[in-house]
């Protein structure tokens, strides 16, 4: 590798300028993938969606934004991130825009996927230049908290935004909103943002378009069975080009010389057990959203801007929780607060089951999203050292960038399973309430099934092959040779025997 790619992080000229560019941007994708949460019944109406149409607003974005997020990665390393960079914020930003001006749903649907095509070449890019404006240290650590501070934030604000945009103007201000902010950070990235070095390389496109179409066609016909059922020719056809299209993606990732997914990384039983437990962790969290604010809003009657603080609950034992994370796996380890707290995700969400028509705010939802809450904060942690756990260092950004895959794709199945089970529920009843509060305890009874098979995955995969990993770790380090002998050998060998140099470089 040339010189070039190996520069050294350097010290952003002016590092709050930057710091704040790149926090800005990373807040603007966080915030549109969660302040529709809360405008959901106002959008549904507006543009007279189905339910499945709805769940397709949603879907769009995360299913383009997870199938493309390692191939967005890889565009910065090859064309210079500031630039791959300034160009996906220019993409979300005309996205949003025509999000906000949709007539019809078919339009939101399809500018959402282009929001998702901007938001896998920002995401990635944020934090790669991140990490070359700030060399590594005190400086760095500092900037890598703020980051990390900005997800949590990012994914709360976005419920409380949406939810008074929505109220006191439109759900569609929530879109309006990113092209002022789009635009002032395009005018400021190439004054304050460095330019990265380009590498060589290939882009794996085949392997980027074969899975996200085929993982599309797959929750497609999950969406599709809510009009048509199960044995309509629209689904099974879908279903059987989803998996050809995804057995083409498998052995596109075996021939290609730098694939999107290196199939070597799933050989760990922790890191495959880790993006398993994330899917099927993110399936049941999506609908928890999703279910949620349309309970709030059109059974018990809350305004949007009610049911987005009906979240915080939630978010705040969340972050509270998630600040003494550091501490309990410095003295527990990680695997079990990361079982604990999917346990009580679990217990959360069968709580949340129980909801019906009659159902309060207090009893019915506020304290099974403190149990929520604490399930998240307890989990995500761990769950995300796990996926990038034991990974070589030529493959750290594609484990990394898989975290983040499983986690948007397990949110675009997840929320057509449960919206494919919610349609069946509750149609025998006249009145609406009734039903819907029947739909989204199907619902989230679905979501808590996905969440045992996330404990299963973690406690059948992650957890004995974290702890066989630590076992090697100790025999390891028990084994290594103390300071005086490994001095002794060297001297012993310094005649310079073929023999005794192999010995040699084998105790060093």
């Amino acid at each position: 590798m040339k010189a070039r790619d190996q520069q050294a992080p350097r010290t952003a000229v002016h590092p709050a300028a930057t710091l704040a560019i790149i926090l800005v941007c990373y807040f603007m994708i966080l915030l549109d993938n969660s302040v529709i949460f809360t405008a959901l019944p106002s959008l549904k109406a507006s543009l007279d969606l189905s339910a499945g149409q709805l769940s397709w607003v949603q879907d769009a974005y995360t299913l383009v934004f997870g199938g493309l997020l390692l191939l967005g990665a890889r565009a910065g390393d090859l064309l210079g991130r500031r630039r791959v960079f300034t160009a996906g914020l220019a993409v979300f930003s005309v996205a949003s825009l025509l999000v906000g001006i949709s007539p019809a749903g078919w339009w939101a649907i399809a500018a959402r996927a282009l929001q998702g095509v901007g938001a896998a070449v920002v995401a990635p890019s944020s934090l790669s230049l991140l990490t070359a404006s700030f060399p590594e240290g005190r400086a760095r650590s500092r900037a890598v908290a703020w980051y990390g501070a900005t997800a949590g934030i990012g994914a709360s604000l976005g419920l409380l935004i949406g939810g008074a945009l929505t109220q006191w103007i439109s759900w569609r201000a929530g879109f309006f909103v990113n092209l002022p902010i789009g635009a002032v950070m395009i005018a400021l990235a190439p004054r304050y943002l460095p330019e990265t070095a380009r590498s060589r390389g290939r882009f794996d496109l085949a392997g980027a378009l074969t899975a996200t179409a085929g993982i599309s066609l797959l929750v497609f016909s999950i969406i599709n069975t809510t009009r048509a059922g199960w044995t309509a020719p629209v689904t099974l056809a879908s279903i059987v080009a989803g998996l050809v299209l995804l057995a083409l993606f498998t052995v596109n990732e075996r021939r290609a010389a730098q694939p999107i997914l290196p199939l070597r990384l799933l050989a760990s039983r922790e890191r495959a057990g880790a993006y398993l437990a994330r899917f099927f962790y993110l399936a049941a969290m999506i609908g928890f959203f999703y279910f949620s604010t349309q309970f709030m809003q059109d059974v018990l009657g809350l305004s949007p801007l009610q049911a987005g603080l009906g979240f915080l609950p939630m978010t705040a034992v969340n972050f509270a929780v998630a600040m003494s994370i550091p501490r309990l796996i410095r003295q527990l380890g990680g695997t079990a607060p990361l079982v604990a707290g999917i346990a009580l995700t679990l217990l959360g969400m069968l709580w949340l089951s129980r909801l019906h028509a009659g159902s309060s705010y207090l009893t019915g939802l506020a304290a099974p999203m403190v149990l929520i809450g604490a399930g998240q904060g307890l989990a995500f942690a761990p769950l995300t050292s796990a996926g990038i756990a034991g990974a070589s260092a030529r493959d750290a950004g594609a484990a990394s960038g898989l975290v983040n895959t499983f986690h948007q794709v397990g949110m675009a199945f997840g929320l057509g399973i449960l919206v494919a089970t919610a349609a069946h529920a509750g149609t025998g009843s006249a009145s609406t309430a009734v039903r819907l509060a029947a739909q989204v305890s199907a619902a989230l009874t679905a979501g808590s099934i996905l969440l045992a098979l996330s404990l299963i995955a973690a406690v059948a995969l992650i957890v004995p092959a974290a702890a066989a990993r630590r076992r090697h770790g100790t025999a390891a380090r028990e084994t290594r040779p103390r300071p005086e002998a490994a001095s002794a050998t060297r001297v012993s060998t310094s005649s310079g025997t073929a023999a005794d140099g192999r010995l040699e470089g084998a105790v060093r």
